[in-house]
């Protein structure tokens, strides 16, 4: 076997500090960064709110209702990110002086997502008189429609691609928006929320409505930093500032009481908290409320000022997560076997992949989708029952496919399939009625087929090349784990070379434990998790070829470099 591997090509460096560390200066100029502006870190490198489109007549339309004490109702969503952006939105308008305040979020298996016609008339029931939707919303026409007939404004803050037509409301900050000239369109949801809230505090400020010291967007940077990364939008300049000043309060231990029970849950001390932890230790645990029961649990969990309280919530979510990760293996085997039975090739497997089974769970398909897309490098669509006339879709792709495009080209030529649909380049999410399954499946793979055609269809691993022994060290590892935030468009280091084996042994059911010799002699761990049992350990083999990432491996209080193998083949 040998591993597809394409190396990052150098960028030019030349106007990178020159203090920076050698390997520093190679990483950031193959990701594109040029000057060292690009590398602040700070709040004030953040771009200014007043770039953002809609943004002051949200900020009008949210004094008036606090000066009149109107009762505002949070429209939230059922994952990280909208949980994150609810509670961000929750705490601030509290501390404004919002006393008439709650939030609804929508259960995926009663109203399914975002402002619908239905969860309007819930908040007409509670008494809202003004709407704002957080990490929904921008294709939410009817809702927004629903809302005008019965007199209560809505501001939509959202971060999704819009449609040819938005929805009517008296404010919509979305940095998607073609009349927005906002620098950073990566913004994930609570980003956007934290953009309105920080333009809403400035514009408080100035009338001289707080009688103290105002309160500062800064202390729920922890919030928005795994918001951000939860919901793997790119770390462009401005979300790697919001998620590093995250990070840095939370390892400060000045994070939110939910927060750190979700990390003391999960047995990850917050000193050593990196950008990778936020999105699979703490953003799943978070998400599991909102794919198996109410999304509630988790933004109570982030609003809670109790750490008893949190803990207590955060231990069912601990729970809830563990329950997922069953389904989720359970539906990504019988997706597996499906996809086997159909007996082809890896070639002769279809451009796009559409899966369905009356026993999917709807909570688990994105997750689902997005493994069945890792193993055969093709986009994926899973679909589990929503009624009895419609089924729901998590789309997710690879590179190069843009999904959410795909589906807009597949409503194009054959406007009947789709009853909605909407996302990004590499997520999105539909709805069709059961009996066009067959049709819209041989629609998207016919529209597949087009768009993939002299395109690569198997993974390749993109490396940082081999790194010179003299930096293969604990310091070097520190030093990677410090200068990120590493994430989603701004990749974690991986680097490729070859090793001697010393050791190979099995650890727990399927990780292979090793000790590697460079080329200079020099010894080191490796651990290679989720092999397959029947090919390592090897004994005949003494020679690897191996991508990995460096690492800092902590037990009993000691720290050593340990090397996380992502791919192996024999040499």
């Amino acid at each position: 076997m040998t591993l597809s591997i394409v190396r990052r090509p150098p960028g030019d460096d030349s106007a990178l500090p020159a203090e920076l560390h050698p390997l520093l200066r190679r990483l950031y100029a193959s990701r594109g960064v040029k000057l060292s502006d690009d590398l602040e870190r700070s709040l004030q490198g953040l771009h200014h709110y007043q770039a953002l489109d809609g943004i002051q007549r949200a900020v009008a339309r949210l004094i008036t209702a606090l000066e009149q004490q109107q009762r505002i109702v949070i429209i939230g969503d059922f994952d990280a990110d909208g949980a994150t952006s609810t509670a961000l939105c929750m705490l601030a308008l509290r501390a404004f002086g919002a006393n008439e305040l709650d939030y609804l979020v929508p259960n995926r298996f009663d109203y399914g997502y975002g402002l619908s016609p239905e969860i309007v008339e819930h908040a007409h029931q509670q008494g809202a008189q003004l709407l704002v939707t957080v990490d929904s919303g921008i294709a939410c026409i009817t809702g927004a429609q629903r809302a005008k007939e019965l007199g209560i404004d809505v501001i939509i803050t959202d971060h999704h691609l819009p449609g040819t037509t938005l929805p009517e409301a008296a404010a919509i900050v979305n940095p998607n928006l073609s009349s927005c000239a906002f620098p950073s369109k990566n913004l994930a949801g609570v980003g956007v929320a934290f953009y309105l809230m920080s333009a809403l505090r400035a514009e408080l400020q100035k009338l001289g409505k707080f009688h103290n010291n105002p309160p500062t967007l800064a202390q729920w940077l922890d919030i928005v930093a795994l918001g951000t990364v939860a919901d793997v939008v790119k770390l462009d300049g401005n979300n790697r500032i919001l998620v590093y000043q995250g990070l840095q309060r939370i390892r400060a231990g000045r994070c939110r009481p939910g927060i750190r029970a979700l990390l003391d849950v999960a047995e990850r001390p917050a000193q050593f908290l990196t950008s990778s932890d936020l999105g699979f230790v703490l953003g799943p645990r978070l998400n599991a409320a909102g794919r198996l029961d109410d999304m509630s649990l988790g933004i109570e969990c982030l609003l809670t000022d109790s750490y008893d309280d949190a803990l207590n919530i955060a231990r069912r979510l601990d729970a809830l997560n563990k329950k997922r990760k069953h389904i989720e293996s359970t539906m990504q085997q019988e997706a597996e076997t499906h996809i086997q039975e159909l007996n082809l090739s890896a070639d002769d497997l279809p451009p796009a992949l559409v899966l369905f089974n009356e026993a999917y769970h709807q909570g688990v398909i994105g997750i689902v989708a997005g493994r069945i897309k890792e193993k055969y490098y093709r986009p994926t669509i899973v679909m589990a029952a929503q009624d009895e006339q419609f089924l729901k879709g998590s789309a997710r792709s690879i590179p190069g496919v843009h999904i959410r495009d795909l589906l807009e080209e597949v409503n194009t030529r054959h406007p009947r399939l789709l009853a909605k649909f909407g996302g990004h380049a590499m997520a999105a999410g539909l709805s069709i009625a059961r009996q066009h399954l067959s049709d819209f499946e041989k629609a998207l793979t016919s529209i597949a087929n087009e768009w993939l055609q002299g395109k690569p269809l198997s993974g390749e691993l993109l490396s940082d090349g081999e790194v010179e022994d003299q930096w293969l060290t604990l310091n070097t590892a520190k030093l990677l784990a410090d200068a990120g935030p590493w994430g989603q468009g701004f990749e974690a280091p991986m680097f490729d070379g070859e090793f001697a084996i010393v050791q190979q042994r099995l650890v727990g059911e399927k990780h292979l434990k090793l000790v590697l010799r460079t080329s200079q002699g020099e010894l080191v761990d490796a651990i290679a998790f989720n092999i397959d049992p029947q090919i390592w350990p090897d004994e005949s083999v003494h020679t690897i070829h191996a991508v990995y990432r460096m690492d800092v491996n902590r037990f009993r209080g000691e720290e050593n470099l340990q090397l996380i193998i992502e791919a192996l083949a024999a040499q």
